[in-house]
């Protein structure tokens, strides 16, 4: 852990002189996480290249509601008022709606809530991955997730019980939302539904394949993050893949997947989303870490965070 050594370092260095650290404005990359089996909560990676990770020590964030209480999938956004906003899986199955809570400082969290955007429909089986996305636009937040709805779709290889479409709602402050609405149906069961926008007019969506023996991911476009979007392409990973997250990296978008048929993560670079290289060989995960989103922050909220797992545990150095 040689970056959470050098870090470690420089609070002791401050503590000593007796001033207080340099705010740094530096931005570093941030990966969401969880260990299964997804009942302890929030943990972090963060990363200076985006391709090395080191864990951040700790729980952040215990998952308190939920008919399971478990927190998968963490996805976080950050407005422009430097709220960092997170949303998970609270269940496998039973819940309606997902979880919600927010901070400033990665640390201090706001009482969790359960936002119950199936609850027009009793017969929802789950409400799955929840993902975050900023329509800088409209100054609002938008949220992506995938249901299960029997009887409602064209029957495909999937039980009723399995046969996902992706939805979202919007909202600017999480009180108030937009009616639950259908975003993509392509004919079979889809889930993990993450977006990047390049431009304007200029929409892309990573989304799994949940079907047998698929189980892989695609790529569909928009000129609007509402859609329509375009029939899906074909994949560029592996089977039995899931939680893709968008990166960009220097002049290239690097999507991160858990590639749970192997048991490793995974990463293909791109500068197109058409064509895709594997880039597997290029990351370092620590093990353990499950699939999440990434975003930039402050290296001096990490600085915190350290600090107080340093306080906490003084062995951690």
């Amino acid at each position: 852990m040689k970056k959470q050594i050098r870090l470690s370092a420089i609070l002791c260095a401050a503590m000593v002189t007796g001033c207080a650290p340099k705010v740094d404005q530096k931005q570093l990359y941030v990966f969401t996480s969880f260990h299964e089996p997804a009942t302890e909560g929030l943990r972090f990676l963060y990363s200076e290249d985006g391709l090395s990770w080191d864990s951040v020590p700790g729980v952040w964030l215990k998952p308190e509601i939920g008919k399971q209480k478990v927190m998968r999938d963490p996805s976080i956004v950050t407005t422009p008022d430097g709220t960092y906003h997170l949303v998970w899986t609270s269940s496998w199955r039973g819940d309606l709606g997902f979880g919600y809570s927010s901070s400033k400082d990665l640390i201090n969290w706001t009482e969790e809530k359960l936002i119950p955007v199936m609850a027009h429909d009793s017969t929802t089986v789950n409400v799955w991955a929840p993902e975050l996305f900023y329509d800088d636009e409209n100054d609002q937040l938008m949220v992506v997730w995938a249901s299960c709805v029997p009887d409602k779709y064209e029957k495909g290889i999937e039980a009723e019980d399995n046969n996902h479409r992706l939805y979202y709602m919007t909202t600017k402050d999480f009180n108030t939302f937009s009616e639950t609405k259908l975003l993509f149906d392509p004919g079979y069961s889809s889930i993990d539904a993450i977006m990047t926008k390049r431009a304007p007019q200029d929409y892309v969506m990573v989304l799994k394949d949940n079907t047998r023996p698929n189980r892989y991911l695609q790529v569909s476009f928009s000129d609007s993050p509402y859609g329509p979007w375009s029939s899906p392409s074909a994949t560029f990973t592996d089977t039995f893949v899931e939680g893709p997250a968008i990166s960009k990296v220097g002049d290239d978008y690097l999507v991160y997947f858990d590639s749970y048929g192997k048991k490793i993560y995974g990463a293909a670079r791109t500068n197109d989303f058409i064509t895709f290289t594997d880039a597997t060989n290029e990351i370092n995960i620590p093990q353990g870490h499950k699939h999440g989103t990434i975003f930039r922050a402050p290296e001096s909220l990490i600085r915190n965070m350290l600090q107080q797992k340093d306080a906490e545990n003084p062995i951690i150095k």
